[in-house]
């Protein structure tokens, strides 16, 4: 059996959001214990598109995409797709989901996004000032590409609406998406400029970053899977394979994997898994300035330190099924309809994003107590949302009252 450790604060979970809370914590004094059998970073905050999306107000559930549902799930070329397979054990989720895809319940979504994205931008500045990413961290906004001026019309509601959030966005004609991005086809739709967001040109070298200070801020990082949680009078004990620890309080925050451990805390969340896909192609200067979103396909063309990634499409389908390679073709031939010239890609790379039905995170206190608080389920803003978690659980391990209102938040409100 391993050696027992005692430790005040366990967060379980080393990706961007579990490093972040844990250098808060440690900054403001806390023992402090990271657990995650893999190298910090390595699952969804290395795989993503890499931007600090303060535009992302919308859910993926709404009204438009509760209409076109059916035929999303079931088109294996649909941006939106099943597992076939994992439809049994997906249909809670899926009901849960068209629920919160009605209009009133889309629209507060949405609006509780809003609030947590407000000041995204300032915060990941402040980060990456902090751990000394400041290089990797680009201000030069991100694209919305309409390849038809159908798919700009399509659009115009849903900008509009993002206007009305805070969100600051400006139509661009196909001439001036052409003279902001020239290596782009012309598109017909011209595009949107959402120029207050930043992308980073390695998100895994920022994570990195993120767990270095973490670490010399005090906090331990232990490669240790947390299988079992179970609380006693004096704590919480946590137990995997080669561990043992003994903690007052713990965090979790591990992402798709946080589901069993919140159920183990008292709280049955309905967390599901998206899959998400990247493939890349190394070439010494990427094409693009900025992230560009083709809309109607469903990817980021994202320009990263010697490569361009290809990012994106939701796969709903489970944590154990080897990744799909047609959905890595789909990418392939997406990015290739943009870029006609790209040749075989350099790698490919599936990875889990932790899904809840109304695209809002699991953040506060156990149900059972606060001796267990959730930070997790942030779908495909976990990565924006980082430094706000962050303050939110410091908040309430100092007994402060958090940033923004929780209750939308709760673990409790299924």
């Amino acid at each position: 059996m391993p050696e027992s450790v005692r430790t005040e604060i366990a967060v379980i979970g080393a990706g961007v959001v579990g490093l972040t809370i844990a250098l808060r914590l440690a900054r403001a004094g806390h023992e402090v214990v990271i657990l995650d059998p893999a190298l910090p970073g390595s699952g969804a905050s290395h795989g993503n598109a890499g931007t600090v999306a303060d535009y992302a107000v919308q859910p993926v559930g709404t009204p438009a995409v509760l209409r076109a549902l059916p035929s999303l799930l079931f088109d294996r070329n649909s941006p939106l797709a099943i597992r076939r397979a994992a439809l049994p054990s997906l249909a809670p989720w899926l009901l849960r989901f068209a629920r919160q895809s009605l209009p009133g319940a889309a629209e507060r979504n949405a609006r509780v996004l809003a609030g947590l994205l407000s000041d995204a931008a300032p915060r990941w500045s402040d980060l990456a000032a902090e751990i000394g990413g400041e290089a990797i961290l680009q201000h030069k906004g991100c694209i919305y590409l309409y390849e038809r001026a159908a798919d700009r019309r399509a659009a115009e509601a849903d900008i509009a609406f993002r206007k009305t959030l805070g969100v600051t966005v400006e139509l661009l004609t196909p001439g001036e998406l052409a003279a902001l991005e020239p290596a782009l086809p012309m598109a017909e739709g011209g595009g949107a400029f959402f120029p207050q967001a930043m992308f980073m040109t390695d998100p895994g070298q920022m994570v990195a970053l993120l767990a270095k200070t973490a670490t010399d801020a005090g906090a331990t990082l232990i490669p240790a899977r947390a299988d079992h949680l179970l609380r006693n009078l004096n704590g919480l004990n946590l137990t995997g394979p080669d561990l043992r620890l003994h903690a007052r309080r713990v965090i979790i925050a591990a992402g798709a994997h946080s589901r069993a451990l919140a159920a183990q805390a008292g709280d049955k969340v309905p967390l599901d898994t998206e899959r998400g896909y990247h493939v890349e192609w190394d070439m010494p200067a990427p094409r693009l300035s900025r992230p560009v979103c083709p809309t109607a396909r469903g990817f980021y063309l994202c320009p990263m330190q010697g490569r361009l990634r290809v990012a994106g499409t939701v796969e709903l389908g489970g944590l154990t099924a080897p990744p799909s390679p047609h959905r890595i073709a789909r990418l392939t031939e997406g990015a290739r309809a943009i870029f006609p010239g790209l040749g075989a890609p350099s790698r490919d790379w599936m990875g889990f994003r932790p899904s809840m039905p109304d695209s809002l995170p699991v953040i506060g206190a156990s149900a059972e107590g606060p001796d267990v608080i959730h930070a997790y389920g942030h779908g495909h803003i976990g990565l924006t949302l980082a430094p706000i978690t962050a303050a939110i659980v410091a908040a309430l391990v100092a007994g402060k009252a958090p940033p923004v209102p929780l209750a939308p938040l709760s673990p409790a409100r299924f």
